[in-house]
């Protein structure tokens, strides 16, 4: 009797509990797009989309390098007979650097002395007719490698600067033996390194997007953490010709004019490239949502009395404008600059100016 008086008082809640259950409207899914049942109308503001002429800018980090860099060496190893340099002294073009040991210089001279005198022998009793042909062919082809020998030792005992510079590394003292084992940090084998700074340049890998308005001359602003009040001018001097089909970008070569040598090899710097003006939709930054969790950008257009959510990527920024980039949006679209981040896609909406 107790337990059907105990029944008898719960079945009022749990029916209560049955009817508000069924009645509650069911979850939305995770699409972000409204059913025809859903009937609200949003207020948002709008504006028409036009063009908007700018000069857009493409900024790029790099890391300076020397114009030219050269790791200096002979061209067969050798005993380091005297180094006339340091690390940071500079030289001037053709000036005595390394000398090596000449004692194999030294055998060659002697060698070549005597194939001299065997050479001019041998020409004066071909003129008479004493030997043969072949015999004096053979005998100048002797005397010819042994001269060649002598200039390239010559030439591989005195090693002198290319071009003006300075020493950024020495690796060997007076006396040593040059082995040719690669020993700089480029894997090359040297004694010394040398660099030329009166001008630095550097690699930029660019969006092929932007290959046709890049062109060899285009000035380059550079800009460093080193120098941060200033400005150096750069010029665009190579423009490789293949674009990288894994990042789709090519390669541009800038040099830095460098007389005062303020920048140095291995600074980080940025290069800012201002290509032609184009026109270009340029937006309230705030009309610009972004999907939770992701990176990706998105504004809302009125269309026909509904929102239409579209994808963009994002350009140039002008304080609190920025530039949008889609296929999906053209001149005369209403963007949706007040009241779209509680819109869905599709959602009514009554746009006001």
């Amino acid at each position: 009797m107790e337990l059907k008086q105990i029944l008898r008082g719960l079945l009022p809640g749990l029916a209560v509990i049955f009817t508000v259950y069924g009645c509650s409207p069911a979850t939305g899914d995770s699409s972000g797009e409204v059913s025809e049942a859903d009937g609200r109308t949003e207020s948002v503001r709008v504006v028409e989309l036009d063009y908007s002429e700018i000069a857009r800018s493409i900024n790029y980090t790099a890391n300076l390098r020397a114009f030219r860099e050269v790791h200096l060496a002979p061209a067969q190893p050798g005993r380091v007979d005297r180094i006339h340099v340091e690390a940071g002294d500079r030289f001037s073009e053709g000036q005595l650097l390394v000398e090596m040991d000449r004692t194999q210089l030294q055998q060659a001279i002697v060698q070549l002395r005597n194939m001299e005198k065997d050479y001019r022998r041998v020409d004066t009793l071909r003129r008479v007719g004493s030997i043969t042909e072949q015999q004096y062919d053979q005998l100048k082809t002797q005397y010819e490698v042994a001269k060649s020998n002598v200039e390239f030792l010559r030439e591989n005992t005195r090693l002198t600067a290319p071009f003006n510079g300075s020493v950024s590394a020495k690796y060997f003292e007076n006396g040593e033996m040059f082995s040719g084992a690669p020993n700089t940090p480029a894997g090359k084998a040297a004694i010394l390194t040398l660099v030329q700074t009166s001008r630095l340049k550097a690699m930029i890998n660019i969006s092929e997007r932007y290959y046709r308005q890049i062109a060899e001359g285009m000035a380059v602003e550079i800009a460093t953490d080193v120098w941060p009040e200033e400005v150096f001018e750069g010029r665009v001097t190579t423009i490789y010709p293949t674009i990288d089909p894994a990042t789709r970008s090519f390669t541009v070569e800038l040099v830095v004019p460098n007389p005062l040598e303020r920048l140095r090899p291995g600074m980080f710097a940025r290069a800012a490239l201002e290509i032609k003006q184009v026109e270009a939709f340029v937006v309230p930054a705030l009309a610009v949502l972004r999907l939770q969790g992701t990176n990706e950008r998105y504004v809302f257009i009125e269309d026909n009395g509904r929102a239409r959510r579209v994808v963009v990527e994002l350009g140039e920024r002008f304080d609190d404008l920025v530039e949008v980039i889609s296929d999906e949006i053209r001149v005369g679209d209403n963007l949706i600059i007040a009241g779209q981040a509680r819109l869905l896609d599709g959602v009514a909406v009554s746009a006001q100016p």
